[in-house]
């Protein structure tokens, strides 16, 4: 894991990704081709400065504090909204605000990597700007019983609040609320606000009253009243979820909701397990209402069942879990490593390689696989 780390994930991301007049390039296309006009995607811009400051917080290399350093002033000095503000969706190659609606999924990744980037660093004026966006959060997105997807820029409702042309334009999902979740979590790692400690307290809770199914697998999408409105199953964020809501119950400090929190997370890791097979990885989705199942292995799915693998191994002692998590890195190491770097995008259902989507780009990040080794090698 170090090896991939060290030689694989961040290389490429520091040789290949960083643009010589500033920031990040927008695109690498799925054969390794640059593209070098590209968008520039608040995302992975967030989910850049949170890998590479973890990574000099974890390695304490200086080539890791210069990249980090690097992803915080594009997303203080380019990103940030100054006159309303919030994070823009999207830039030009140039710099300039191309897409400013507010979704405040991408808002969530900003708060998690300034937080960490606060943790590895300790400016204080980063500290300060994951708290801005915190609290633009919770005055534009929470209605007292969770959080709306998006505004326009200047925070009055959108018609159209997907955070993709696949997701459905519902008004609450399971996905924002996960990553508001872990956004929270890293602020409150660094920051004790007794505020934030409620709404992350509020966030758990939503999980385990609102989004959580009978049968362990997490809803996706929501109407104002948390009235479900999809059947899908998403085993990555399932198995996902299931690490991410312990990580956030044990820094709470609450023995009731934690326990509450790890029996439910018992309950989804196994569910997500009907995704897995040894030696095949984990599939993507399921939706039982349109009879479909899309059996193609996610780069990021994969990552993320590691992760969760290991953390029900940790927690429990069964070495079945185990089993897994080596099994899938195992699959991971086999199948989606590119010879000249980074990951496919995924291996489709006929064992080909998915180069039709990208190496590296707007929803492409260094942070699932980056983020798996550093949780195992911490």
């Amino acid at each position: 894991m170090l090896r991939e780390l060290t030689e694989d994930i961040l290389p490429f991301w520091l040789t290949r990704m960083q643009d010589p007049s500033g920031g990040w390039y927008g695109r690498i296309d799925g054969e390794g081709r640059l593209v070098p006009d590209a968008p520039r995607g608040a995302i992975l811009n967030a989910r850049i400065l949170w890998t590479f400051s973890a990574a000099f917080r974890v390695l304490g290399r200086p080539e890791y504090r210069a990249a980090a350093d690097r992803a915080y002033l594009e997303i203080r000095d380019r990103f940030f909204d100054p006159e309303e503000g919030g994070v823009f969706w999207s830039l030009d190659a140039a710099g300039r605000p191309l897409d400013t609606k507010k979704q405040f999924y991408a808002i969530a990744f900003a708060v998690y990597g300034l937080a960490e980037y606060y943790r590895a660093i300790g400016l204080q004026e980063a500290l300060g700007l994951a708290v801005r966006l915190y609290r633009d959060i919770e005055t534009h997105s929470f209605d007292g019983d969770g959080y709306l997807e998006a505004c326009m820029r200047d925070w009055r409702p959108i018609a159209d609040m997907r955070l993709s042309e696949k997701d459905r334009n519902d008004a609450k999902t399971m996905n924002t609320h996960l990553h508001i979740l872990e956004g929270y979590t890293g602020l409150y790692r660094v920051w004790k606000d007794g505020g934030l400690k409620a709404r992350l307290t509020g966030l758990v809770g939503i999980f385990l009253d609102r989004i959580l199914r009978p049968d362990g697998h997490l809803g996706l999408f929501f109407d104002t009243a948390w009235r479900s409105q999809s059947e899908t199953v998403s085993y990555g964020h399932d198995i996902e979820a299931s690490w991410l809501l312990e990580e956030a119950a044990d820094l709470l400090e609450d023995p009731a909701l934690s326990a509450r929190t790890s029996d439910a997370c018992r309950h989804i890791a196994a569910a997500a397990m009907e995704g897995w097979q040894a030696g095949e990885g984990m599939i993507y989705e399921r939706d039982p209402a349109a009879a479909h199942v899309d059996t193609d292995r996610h780069w990021w799915v994969q990552a993320e069942t590691v992760v969760g693998c290991w953390n029900r191994f940790r927690r429990d002692g069964d070495a079945a879990w185990a089993g897994r998590a080596l099994d899938t890195w195992d699959f991971i190491r086999r199948e989606l490593l590119c010879p000249d770097g980074e990951w496919y995008w995924s291996l489709r259902a006929d064992g080909t390689h998915d180069t039709a989507d990208d190496r590296a780009g707007f929803w492409k990040c260094p942070y699932h696989n980056g983020r798996m080794c550093l949780e195992i090698l911490e």
